[in-house]
């Protein structure tokens, strides 16, 4: 009784919606598998999952999100239905889906009604916490149980997890920990990397990547403070604008006294140098392999980090970064949570943090944190494919 009141309940709000159906395009032949991520955010194990499948069991990959997402060869993008029953009925008439995995916790129960009365398979990953879904809250009574219930198996991050989602309900739930993300890994010319890193000898180096115009001074002042612990140190400053390198190169000959190398120049960073100025952003994979230290520009008094964090992660460099993570907030706290990065809160604390980590031994534990986090997952997103060669193959 008190799931019929629920779904009932949210039936009726659901005839509220108005949001015009998107348009589908053909369906390819042969097996389709649905991915579904709430936000962008959560759709980059997602997407790694997508290329595993599409090249392992020669399937469509269907990759719902309400944001646009970077796609590959076998891929599609579509906003996910409206979560009302003859939506979803719809959707799944058009699609005729072979598997559907859903990511975090975001519940569509008519969805779920509708796979389960349909036999479709469900599974849930990188499951962190039940919800259901965003703009449809409410109290519907036995909803979101019965909604878990009908979820095969759900594939929690960790135990804090996986307890959230069995007091909601769900009948099977395993701690697997992470799907593999695509890796961060940038290419660099190893020749390149050889030479410069020759020049640069045994000297300590950080790097300060995308820097915006509002944080050239806290690098600076951050540069100048860890020189007094280390007078060697090398800046390899990348501005965001390529255009202000002269102007940088400039100001800090003549306030600081330094000795500035500008790429654009062809000019190399000899034993004399204090700050390198590369004039592209295009070559990071090459200074995050140079630079033992890496600070994330943008996050401390830009408009947000604008650089993935996995990139130095994957190249074994450590972290620093500000209080605003950008579109990164889900990524830094996996870092913090991992002791993976360093966190400052002002332009005092980044050369604090800087002058810190000129110690080898603390770069390097916070290097090897994050590429462990970076590299982490894999066994995850074999389980899945695995799941899904089972569905197709007919034992699930």
């Amino acid at each position: 009784m008190a799931l019929s009141l629920g779904r009932t309940l949210y039936n009726l709000t659901g005839r509220r919606l108005s949001e015009p159906t998107p348009a589908r395009p053909a369906r390819p032949p042969g097996d389709l598998i649905w991915l579904h991520a709430a936000e962008v955010g959560c759709s980059r194990g997602l997407r790694q999952l997508a290329l595993r499948l599409v090249v392992e069991l020669d399937v469509t990959v269907l990759l719902t999100c309400p944001e646009e997402v970077p796609l590959t060869f076998g891929m599609l993008h579509q906003r996910p239905p409206l979560d009302t029953p003859a939506e979803t009925k719809a959707f799944l008439a058009h699609w005729a889906p072979a598997l559907a995995v859903m990511a975090e916790g975001e519940l569509r129960p008519a969805l779920l009604f509708e796979a389960a009365e349909q036999r479709l398979p469900v599974i849930m990953v990188d499951a962190r916490a039940p919800y259901i879904v965003k703009g449809r809250e409410g109290w519907y009574p036995g909803l979101m149980r019965a909604a878990l219930q009908s979820i095969g198996q759900v594939l929690a991050v960790d135990e804090a997890a996986a307890r959230a989602f069995r007091r909601a309900g769900a009948a099977e739930v395993v701690v697997s920990g992470r799907m593999e993300e695509p890796s961060a890994a940038l290419p660099y010319h190893e020749p390149e990397r050889a030479m410069l890193a020759g020049l640069m000898a045994t000297r300590p180096v950080w790097l300060a990547a995308d820097v915006p115009a509002a944080e050239e001074a806290a690098v600076i002042a951050a540069h100048r403070s860890a020189l007094r612990l280390a007078h060697r140190l090398l800046l390899i400053l990348v501005p965001q604008d390529p255009a202000r390198a002269a102007e940088l190169a400039a100001f800090m000959e003549a306030s600081e006294g330094w000795t500035v190398a500008q790429r654009s120049l062809e000019q190399e960073p000899d034993a004399e140098t204090e700050v390198y100025i590369p004039d592209s952003a295009v070559e990071y994979g090459l200074w995050y392999r140079l630079a033992p230290v890496s600070y994330m520009g943008g996050s401390l008094l830009g408009e947000g980090c604008a650089r993935n964090p996995m990139e130095p992660a994957a190249l074994g460099s450590a972290i620093v970064y500000g209080p605003r993570p950008g579109g990164y907030g889900s990524v830094f706290g996996r870092l913090g949570a991992a002791q993976a990065a360093r966190a400052v809160g002002s332009a005092g604390d980044l050369g604090d943090a800087l002058s810190d980590l000129l110690a080898p031994d603390r770069a390097a534990r916070l290097a090897q944190s994050a590429w462990a986090l970076a590299s982490d997952g894999v066994e995850v997103t074999d389980r899945v494919v695995d799941f899904a060669r089972g569905v197709l193959d007919g034992g699930s």
